[in-house]
């Protein structure tokens, strides 16, 4: 049996060798010791030698033949054997080789991930920032950055753009090395028990006090683009990046309402359009030309894109400091909060996905409540000093019993 497995590797012969039935077929070659060839059921030929490297054996695929000649097959049978011999472990020696570097494991990320779930809005995010840390780590083998190099580059970012950055940063790194182990890599997740900064959460936003300067402020700039895009941040309470890229297509004037596709939680969403938002609308769509979006631009985007130095300006004329253009979004839910509404309610016209993200204006939303039981107070306070002599056990509250019910 061991003399008919046995083969002069060539060409020729390779090629005329028959493929079994079933399994697979081991051929050794006569003249490099070490070297076989697999043949399969299926008739694919692949080039291996087998070696005991410390204590164990091990079988190392060198190639597939004929894209591999023999005489490459011998050659990489002999530069095994020479590893072996000098103490290393080609096995090893292969899997770097093989392994992807930091860099195109974020491209395979961003194109089987992002790209294929059609995120623009998450496409922009990752893209700004990752490159915080691309720079450092674009060539370098995903099993050759520690813990303690990324938990290091989190505290930096931490220190030099703020603990909410960082913690976002740090999330895409875990997410990538967690969809490269999902699609077959090997490995570890370095980031993957990394204490995240404890975040507090933002509740600013425009005071009643503050809002007529504001509105003064806007009607005066000069940019009508810009006057219209902050009115619909405030009048729609949705995101600074949906809102720039509004489409005339997703806007219902019928029903009064903007579908939003894509949105940060991934789920599309549906916002009811007030009069006012929907008077902007109509002026803007009377506009000479033909375009997809309801702020257009000339970027790249085709839109507009961030409006950070007329926000700026409006700013500073309304003489208003500590204030960002997504807390236009949360002046519209604290007004809601503040009028009464229900948490689920004002979650909705967010599109908020957890009660967890509404929660911030818990406090909010009682502000009404306590205001009505503190003028009950004082009115019962002032009544008792008007009327002290009025005997006010004897008064049967409500119509009923006195014990509450």
């Amino acid at each position: 049996m061991k003399k008919q497995t046995e083969l002069n590797f060539t060409k020729a012969a390779l090629l005329e060798l028959p493929a079994p039935s079933k399994g697979k077929i081991k051929f050794h070659d006569t003249k490099e010791k070490g070297l076989s060839l697999y043949v399969t059921a299926t008739g694919h030929k692949s080039f291996m030698i087998r070696r005991r490297i410390k204590g164990q054996q091990k079988e190392i695929i060198l190639g597939h033949f004929p894209d591999m000649t023999v005489e490459l097959a011998r050659k990489a049978a002999q530069k095994i054997k020479g590893q072996i011999a000098e103490g290393k472990n080609p096995c090893k020696e292969k899997e770097k080789k093989e392994e992807k570097t930091f860099g195109e494991a974020y491209e395979m990320y961003m194109d089987r991930h992002v790209r294929v779930e059609n995120k623009p809005s998450a496409l922009k995010d990752i893209e700004f920032r990752m490159k915080k840390v691309l720079p450092h780590w674009s060539h370098r083998f995903l099993s050759s950055i520690s813990r303690y190099e990324i938990q290091d580059i989190h505290e930096h970012i931490g220190k030099e753009y703020g603990r909410y950055e960082a913690n976002r940063v740090l999330s895409y790194i875990c997410a990538i090395y967690n969809k490269i182990i999902s699609w077959g890599w090997d490995g570890p997740n370095p980031a993957a028990k990394i204490q995240k900064f404890r975040e507090q959460k933002r509740d600013r936003f425009i005071l009643h006090d503050e809002l007529p300067k504001f509105m003064e402020a806007l009607e005066v700039e000069p940019n009508k683009d810009m006057r219209d895009f902050f009115l619909m941040c405030l009048y729609t309470g949705a995101r600074c990046g949906n809102v720039l890229s509004m489409r005339w297509e997703n806007i219902d004037f019928s029903i009064k309402e903007w579908r939003i596709p894509d949105t940060k939680n991934g789920e599309p969403v549906r916002i009811p359009l007030i009069e006012e938002a929907l008077e902007i609308l109509r002026d803007r769509s009377l506009i000479e030309g033909t375009t997809p979006w309801v702020f257009p631009g000339n970027g790249k985007s085709g839109h507009l894109e961030e409006p950070k130095k007329a926000w700026k300006r409006i700013l500073d004329r309304a003489g208003l400091k500590n204030l960002r253009i997504h807390d236009l979004r949360r002046t519209l839910a604290s007004y809601q909060a503040i009028a009464g509404t229900s948490l689920l309610i004002i979650g909705k016209s967010l599109g908020h996905k957890s009660p967890q993200s509404t929660a911030i204006y818990a406090r909010l939303s009682n502000d009404p409540v306590r205001a009505s039981m503190e003028s009950a107070l004082v009115f019962y306070r002032n009544g008792m000093e008007i009327n002290n002599n009025i005997d006010y056990e004897s008064i049967n509250f409500c119509g009923g019993n006195s014990d509450d019910e």
